[in-house]
């Protein structure tokens, strides 16, 4: 049987229209994309904050995709905002933390992107730069001009790892993002880096699969010289039921 792969929703807060401010529930295809070509049945999980409802919602699932969004709200990790800070939502921040904590407790693979990366980090007791112009000898464009699918710096990962076996030594990435790790969460390891020695990925030791990516390998599936198809299909084989 195809497991069946949740993905945190987002809140999508329209600007135009005949309804301004209205809010949707969404996430971007390429999600569902990307957990179809791998061989899992997609399910969009819509923001609440029900402790209940969001245990239910997760117990339907064989493995979960946190996917990227706004800022994450400082507060969280014990800082104030910087002026670097963007718009951040906290209740979105609350929705991921629950889901998190509750997917954890019952050992549900996870794989973390962008911001649900660095959620995970948070929600194990990490912290993050607000902005990468924060961390001392950083000098690569985190924030590609560039189009979704198009790789546009390399990582390099740490021997042994998951992503390791996955993707080899070195691989090439896209990027969207300008805050980053600072302090690892309990348990958590680094295992990619940039070449200025920003932390683009991390791992949940003696888990089944709980891995968080700083790169959108879900916008690179659709290009054909992309490998990150295979980052789903081994989070997916590792879905599957027992």
């Amino acid at each position: 049987m195809r497991p069946v792969i949740g993905v945190l929703g987002n809140i999508l807060i329209m600007e135009g229209g005949i309804l301004p401010g209205i809010e949707r529930a969404y996430v971007n295809y390429d999600y569902i994309d990307s957990v179809i070509k791998a061989g899992g049945v997609p399910y969009i999980i819509p923001m609440n904050l029900e402790e209940e409802i969001i245990a239910k919602q997760i117990s339907l699932l064989d493995g979960l995709i946190l996917s990227g969004g706004f800022d994450v709200n400082p507060l969280l990790y014990g800082e104030q905002p910087s002026k670097y800070q963007d718009y951040t939502y906290p209740e979105i921040d609350e929705f991921y933390l629950k889901s998190i904590n509750i997917a954890l407790e019952r050992n549900i693979p996870i794989l973390g992107i962008c911001k649900g990366m660095q959620m995970l980090n948070v929600a194990l007791g990490g912290s993050l730069y607000q902005d990468i112009s924060q961390v001392e000898g950083s000098f690569i464009r985190h924030v590609q001009a560039a189009k979704r699918s198009t790789a546009t710096h390399s990582v390099r990962f740490i021997e042994g790892s998951r992503l390791y076996k996955i993707f080899g030594e070195k691989t090439n990435i896209n990027s969207y993002h300008h805050q980053c790790v600072k302090k690892l969460g309990n348990g958590l390891k680094a295992v990619a880096f940039s070449d200025d020695n920003i932390i683009e990925a991390i791992e949940l030791e003696n888990s089944k699969f709980v891995i968080g990516v700083q790169w959108h390998p879900e916008m690179m599936v659709q290009n054909p010289k992309s490998n990150m198809i295979n980052l789903f299909k081994e989070f997916i084989n590792c879905s599957g039921r027992d």
